[in-house]
């Protein structure tokens, strides 16, 4: 890899080596916003014909991780489906924002304006069953991690992990718009509601720091109000 090399001619390169029969492609992530070192990964998205597979694969080009998110042009639509499902919309996002790198048929085009679609429509909402079973396994993390001995870190850290994510994941379905994991957690959190999002956040913090519970306990509950209050003897799973 040169110095000079842009991330999006690296991966022009990676296209035209790997999947040179490519009908479309596109970089995404951080590299498209221009906000890269030359140890950052690289997010390519690719079309291929039907007659290939869709698959996600990690490989290593001219000493670049790059994470592929591979698709037949058939499989994209299925793929669609399953991110406004799993409620992340990762690859939406990558062709709503990415940089188009190929598109010698319009193949990516036209994917990308269905990505849009499916991002203004939203992620599918929670069913009744579903919304339940959220607000059962939140106030279980809940009470849990209040009534944890402080002196039992490995389960006080555990429990104040699982209802961060729990709170979020019932938080951002209450509003109706995307989440996330990793880094993204707490950027779609903020996005979502800034009021409630940043309780959390700062409520998880002392729980790492201090031992204290107090602070997330408050928060998880405050979400639980907005979404039918916490749910114990009442709940059945069927």
């Amino acid at each position: 890899m040169k110095d000079h090399d842009s991330p999006a001619s690296e991966a022009l390169c990676l296209i035209h080596h790997h999947f040179p029969h490519a009908v479309g492609a596109l970089l995404g992530g951080s590299a498209a916003r221009g906000h890269t070192s030359t140890s950052s990964d690289l997010d390519v998205a690719v079309l291929l014909p039907d007659s290939d597979t869709s698959r996600r694969q990690v490989i290593r080009h001219n000493g670049r991780l790059a994470e592929l998110f591979i698709h037949t042009v058939t499989g994209f639509q299925q793929a669609l489906e399953h991110n406004r499902g799993n409620r992340r919309g990762t690859l939406l996002f990558i062709y709503d924002q990415g940089m188009p790198l190929l598109d010698p048929y319009g193949d990516l085009e036209r994917a990308r304006v269905q990505a849009r679609s499916s991002l203004a429509a939203g992620p599918i909402p929670l069913t009744p069953a579903e919304w339940e079973r959220g607000r059962y396994l939140l106030t279980c993390f809940m009470d849990d991690l209040i009534d944890v001995p402080s002196t039992n870190r490995y389960e006080q850290l555990s429990l104040a992990d699982h209802t961060l994510l729990e709170a979020a994941h019932l938080l951002t379905a209450h509003h109706r718009v995307w989440t996330g994991i990793g880094k993204w957690l707490p950027r779609r959190l903020l996005s979502a509601d800034p009021v409630h999002g940043q309780a959390l956040l700062d409520g998880h913090q002392p729980v790492a720091e201090h031992a204290d519970t107090a602070p997330l306990a408050v928060a998880a509950e405050r979400v639980l109000d907005l979404v039918g209050g916490p749910l114990r003897e009442r709940y059945t799973q069927r």
